[in-house]
């Protein structure tokens, strides 16, 4: 039943609608720190997302560590540090 619980949780409202933290515009990416309870910590966690002129099309790339932090504005600070990482390294490339 455990199982089942976890999988009505993720596609529920989850944790991550509830904290709101404001937007980073980095290099054409939107990065929005989501961090994640877990077990009385918080996961770092952000959604980076890129508007294409060519079609006009949002693409989103969810961002989730294993890392865990002591308050959700520490995870979100990171989530932020990270994000600009991922940009650096890859690119467009983490779309595909």
């Amino acid at each position: 039943m455990g199982f089942f619980n976890k999988l009505a949780q993720i596609f529920s409202s989850d944790e991550r609608s509830k904290n709101t933290y404001p937007s980073v515009d980095y290099k054409g990416y939107i990065i929005t720190p989501q961090p994640e309870s877990d077990k009385g910590q918080f996961r770092l966690a952000a959604l980076i997302e890129k508007t294409f002129a060519d079609d006009e099309l949002i693409k989103q790339h969810y961002l989730i560590r294993s890392d865990t932090f002591a308050s959700a504005e520490q995870a979100a600070e990171f989530s932020i540090s990270k994000g600009k990482q991922l940009i650096d390294q890859v690119g467009d490339d983490m779309f595909k």
